[in-house]
C-alpha cells in the first residue's frame, strides 16, 4: 500500500469538528491518541501573536480568542462564497470570511501583528499535519502516505477541495474513500460474515457537521454502495446552533440585552451548550450556569430533553 521508505499508510477521518487518524495493525484498525491521550482531536487552528496552534491546544484558548480561532473548515471546503449554507455559517462564526477569488471563501485572522487570509482548503491541511504528526509519534517513522475520508453526499468539488488540503500537507493521498464505507471496514463488518453470500448492511452516520445514511452489500470482502442519502450540513454543530439560539434568546427576555454581537460571550455560552447536549445522551434534565456572561450578569438556565427534542428543533 505504501511506498518505499515512506512508512505505513495510514487513514484520517477529517471531520467537521473532530478528526481521528488510524493505522491497520495486528489485522485491525489501530486508532491512534494524541498527545493528551485522546482518540479524537478537535479540528480547529487558531492564531495568536506568537504561534499556530492545532486540536486540543486551539479550542482550550478559544474563548479568549473567538476571532482568530478558525473551525468548520469542512462546512467551507469545496463551496462558493455565495451558497447559502456559507451564508447563514458566516452568521454564526465568530471569525471572519469574505469572498475570494473565483468566489472561494477566505478565512482572515490575526497572525503575529498581521492580517493573514486562508481558504479552508490551508485551515484542513493544517489539520492533517497535526493527525499525521500524532500517527508519526506513534509509529516512529515518518508518514507520506495516506486515505482520507469524506462524507457520501460530498460532491465532486468538495471531495477535489479534501485531496487538494492533502497534498497542501505534504501528503501522497492514495484515496479520498466515503465515510460509511470507512466505518464498515472500521467495524471490520468485511469480515463478519454471519451467512455465506451477500449481506446488507446500513450504516447510520451523524457527525458534528454532515450526515449520511448508506445501503453497502458486502460480499467475500468487497464494498458496494446501493443507495444513499444525506444532509452535507446537518450535524451536532447544528444541534448546538438551535440551543445557542434558544438561550440567547433567554438571555434577551430575561435581562432586556442582546449578547449577538459579543464573540467571546457568544463562545462560552456555545461551550455550555454543548456541554449540555452530551449530558442530555444520558440524564433527562441539565443546567446552564455561566458566572459573568455579559455585562457582569451571571446566566443560569435549565434544559430538559423534553424541550430539547420538541421545541428546540421548531425554533
Amino acid at each position: 500500500m505504501a511506498g518505499k521508505g515512506d512508512g505505513p499508510a495510514i487513514g484520517i477521518d477529517l471531520g467537521t469538528t473532530y478528526s481521528c487518524v488510524g493505522v491497520w495493525q495486528h489485522d485491525r484498525v489501530e486508532i491512534i491518541a494524541n498527545d493528551q491521550g485522546n482518540r479524537t482531536t478537535p479540528s480547529y487552528v487558531a492564531f495568536t501573536d506568537s504561534e499556530r496552534l492545532i486540536g486540543d491546544a486551539a479550542k482550550n484558548q478559544v474563548a479568549m480568542n473567538p476571532i482568530n480561532t478558525v473551525f468548520d473548515a469542512k462546512r467551507l471546503i469545496g463551496r462558493r462564497f455565495s451558497d447559502a449554507s456559507v451564508q447563514s455559517d458566516i452568521k454564526l462564526w465568530p471569525f471572519k470570511v469574505i469572498p475570494g477569488p473565483g468566489e472561494k471563501p477566505m478565512i482572515v485572522v490575526q497572525h503575529k501583528g498581521e492580517e493573514k487570509q486562508f481558504a479552508a482548503e490551508e485551515i484542513s491541511s493544517m489539520v492533517l499535519i497535526k493527525m499525521r504528526e500524532i500517527a508519526e509519534a506513534y509509529l516512529g517513522s515518518t508518514i507520506k502516505n495516506a486515505v482520507v475520508t469524506v462524507p457520501a453526499y460530498f460532491n465532486d468539488s468538495q471531495r477535489q477541495a479534501t485531496k487538494d488540503a492533502g497534498v497542501i500537507a505534504g501528503l501522497n493521498v492514495l484515496r479520498i474513500i466515503n465515510e460509511p464505507t470507512a466505518a464498515a471496514i472500521a467495524y471490520g463488518l468485511d469480515k463478519k460474515a454471519t451467512s455465506v453470500g451477500e449481506k446488507n448492511v446500513l450504516i447510520f452516520d451523524l457527525g458534528g457537521g454532515t450526515f449520511d445514511v448508506s445501503l453497502l452489500t458486502i460480499e467475500e470482502g468487497i464494498f458496494e454502495v446501493k443507495a444513499t442519502a444525506g444532509d452535507t450540513h446537518l450535524g451536532g454543530e447544528d444541534f448546538d446552533n438551535r440551543m445557542v439560539n434558544h438561550f440567547v434568546q433567554e438571555f434577551k427576555r430575561k435581562n432586556k440585552k442582546d449578547i449577538t454581537g459579543n464573540p467571546r460571550a457568544l463562545r462560552r455560552l456555545r461551550t455550555s451548550c454543548e456541554r449540555a447536549k452530551r449530558t442530555l445522551s444520558s440524564t433527562a434534565q441539565t443546567t446552564i450556569e455561566i458566572d459573568s456572561l455579559y455585562e457582569g450578569i451571571d446566566f443560569y438556565s435549565t434544559i430538559t430533553l423534553s424541550l430539547w427534542v420538541w421545541r428546540l428543533p421548531e425554533e
